[in-house]
């Protein structure tokens, strides 16, 4: 009996997702995007290469399309990339290297503690789970992150920034040209738009990895929340009611321009 490294078994695994598999051919042959094939086939492998060394619960499919929205951003946009939980730093490793190709800061923002306290579990996904988010769980320490990053990714385009959204996301005063929240908890969505939703550019893209749990989604389908809180109409979401992953593009406000940045 012939046994499969660990390994090769992963790597086939991963290499069977037809989704991921049609992501990485539309990514390799788009035409909108200014970067030689040699460097798309670089990116396409490195990211498989991270995810056969690091945890990570989410698909290439979904990367690579916040990776696109980083690289179609004209250069003359100013603006950094953002990312709203990292865990063990996977995501983070990817998308270091989609902002080292377009030449753009990426931050980090997380806890580096885990989730904190919360009574958001027991809610059934659009895809029948029943998730577990108890205090503390998807814990990265900073240095298991960094270790990551600087191992699979380009930790030199990186700032961390460590504590919880509400402390530490307020401060917070670059332009951005693409988010990518990937939080768990409606409640932290909450803390994430609120913050970051007014600094986003026109045309800017944000994506929440979180949009296959209920108390999330009505979150993004709350036009109160939007007007009240955010500052802006409930803009057009790209996926929310249908997949995990939903793409927001700014434009600009039906009443208006959206809330002045801070």
């Amino acid at each position: 009996m012939t046994i499969i490294p660990w390994k090769v078994h992963r790597l086939l695994a991963l290499m069977t997702n037809g989704r991921d598999l049609a992501s990485v051919t539309r990514f390799v042959f788009r035409r909108d995007l200014s970067l030689s094939l040699t460097a798309r086939l670089r990116y396409i492998a490195q990211i498989y290469w991270v995810s056969l060394n690091v945890t990570c619960p989410h698909t290439q499919q979904e990367i690579i399309a916040v990776a696109t929205a980083v690289l179609q951003t004209p250069q003359e946009v100013e603006g950094v990339v953002v990312e709203a939980g990292c865990y063990k730093g996977g995501s983070t490793a990817k998308f270091s290297l989609a902002a080292r190709l377009a030449n753009r800061r990426l931050i980090v923002f997380d806890s580096f503690e885990g989730l904190p306290a919360n009574e958001e579990s027991n809610q059934r996904s659009i895809y029948g789970e029943v998730p577990t988010f108890k205090e503390g769980i998807y814990q990265g320490t900073l240095d298991e992150v960094t270790n990551n990053v600087r191992r699979f990714g380009d930790v030199n385009c990186c700032t961390f920034v460590k504590g919880w959204f509400d402390d530490t996301m307020p401060e917070f005063a670059e332009r951005i040209v693409v988010a990518y929240l990937d939080v768990d908890l409606a409640s932290s969505t909450k803390s994430c738009l609120k913050a970051l939703f007014p600094r986003l550019q026109l045309g800017g893209s944000m994506f929440s990895q979180d949009c296959h749990l209920p108390l999330v989604i009505k979150v993004f389908d709350d036009d109160s929340f939007w007007e009240r809180e955010v500052g802006c109409d409930k803009p057009l979401m790209d996926g929310l009611h249908k997949q995990k992953l939903v793409q927001i593009v700014k434009r600009q406000s039906r009443t208006g321009a959206s809330r002045s940045l801070r």
